[in-house]
């Protein structure tokens, strides 16, 4: 393979392993968010219990997703020294804010709320857990927004051979940008939805005693993704006529364009339609006495990871062999690096990233294994049991 094709396969799996993190954390905080303010306002402990316990599980993956995050990063520097240069002035401004966000305001609320458990008002603290959530969206919403740019590169001046930074509200009124954030932000709520719906699904196939805990789980996640799904599909097919004016060609049904464009719209109807039909049986806990849907629930956990992987390699290797649509080719930007120093940072990443996901799968299996506390414990939902 040549240094092109080693530096885009590199890029890919560590974006990829990344968004996997990134889908789960927003998702749960979403539903966190909702738990947390009905305890505050209602005082039941069972919605504190709720928030401890899926909260654990979220610190876990926000925690491990920082490390292929900072991994993600280095890409740039490393193998496409070519988009720094040329359109590091525009591209860089949205990362830059990217990183200020994710890694001092939300990392500084999060620790905040994790260590704050029964020392802060319950007001203040759930203020935490909100100003949490904006900033991992307004996290979102930047590296979007540098994505925008990627795909309709706009905002910007020429001079001389680079690139210069020249209305920065013409990155964030992008069109490409603001109709693919809402397909994330819907994509996101519908993983913790269907994450939130299958682990409940998995105490009940085990005959756990946490009967009410996990109906309310279950009814809370199967709600989330009923009502996410929809609105999924509908920002989805809202870029077509998008993409159609700004990247004409790109939904050709290419082997590695088409394919991943129609699994990822087949699994966002089967969701859709799972979703609904099992939004009767929660009556009178009809879908737990039947039993046979709380084993999909579980198989199903995977399906909307997989089809946000689908879409990403749509909107990505569909732009090829654009780097920046019209402006820069993809072996244009690649770094003057011998193919067989990005062979030897693609094994060591990967592996890397291979070790992180096996890391993170074991402390969330042992977190929803170990189910919730018996009675909420003044513990920061970071403590899993060893």
């Amino acid at each position: 393979m040549s240094a092109v094709d080693l530096a885009r396969l590199q890029f890919a799996l560590t974006t990829s392993f990344h968004f996997l993190f990134v889908l789960l954390t927003l998702g749960l905080i979403t539903l966190l968010v909702i738990m947390q303010t009905r305890f505050t306002i209602t005082g039941a402990p069972v919605h504190e219990r709720m928030t401890r316990f899926w909260g654990r599980i979220y610190v876990i993956n926000y925690a491990l997703g920082i490390v292929t995050g900072i991994v993600m990063e280095f890409q740039f520097g490393l193998n496409w020294s070519g988009l720094a240069t040329y359109a590091g002035d525009v591209f860089g401004a949205p990362l830059a804010l990217e990183t200020l966000i994710a890694f001092f305001l939300e990392s500084t609320f999060l620790g905040l709320w994790i260590f704050g458990w029964g020392k802060l008002n319950r007001w203040v603290h759930l203020a935490l857990l909100y100003l949490t959530a904006l900033t991992a969206y307004a996290s979102a919403f930047w590296i979007m927004a540098a994505n925008g740019f990627l795909q309709h590169p706009v905002g910007y001046r020429v001079e001389g051979n680079v690139l210069r930074l020249d209305d920065f509200s013409a990155l964030l009124s992008n069109p490409t940008f603001n109709s693919a954030l809402m397909h994330v932000i819907f994509a996101s709520i519908t993983v913790g939805g269907v994450f939130l719906t299958g682990v409940s699904a998995y105490h009940f196939i085990k005959r756990t005693p946490e009967v009410d805990f996990f109906r309310r789980s279950l009814r809370m996640g199967v709600i989330t993704t009923a009502l996410a799904t929809p609105s999924l599909i509908g920002a989805g097919f809202a870029q077509f006529p998008i993409i159609a004016e700004f990247q004409p060609g790109k939904t050709e049904a290419t082997p590695w364009v088409g394919a991943p464009l129609g699994f990822m719209i087949l699994i966002g109807m089967t969701l859709t339609m799972v979703s609904w039909v099992t939004l009767p049986l929660l009556i009178k806990d009809a879908v737990i006495r039947l039993r046979f849907p709380l084993y999909l629930m579980v198989i199903g956990i995977p399906l909307p990871f997989m089809a946000a992987i689908f879409g990403w390699m749509f909107r990505e290797i569909g732009r090829q062999p654009w780097l920046i649509y019209g402006l820069l080719k993809t072996e244009d930007a690649v770094s003057h690096v011998e193919p067989q120093q990005i062979l030897l940072s693609l094994i060591v990443f990967t592996s890397l990233f291979v070790l992180l996901a096996c890391v993170d799968w074991a402390l969330i299996a042992r977190a929803v294994r170990r189910g919730p506390d018996v009675a909420p414990a003044p513990v920061s939902p970071l403590v899993v049991s060893l």
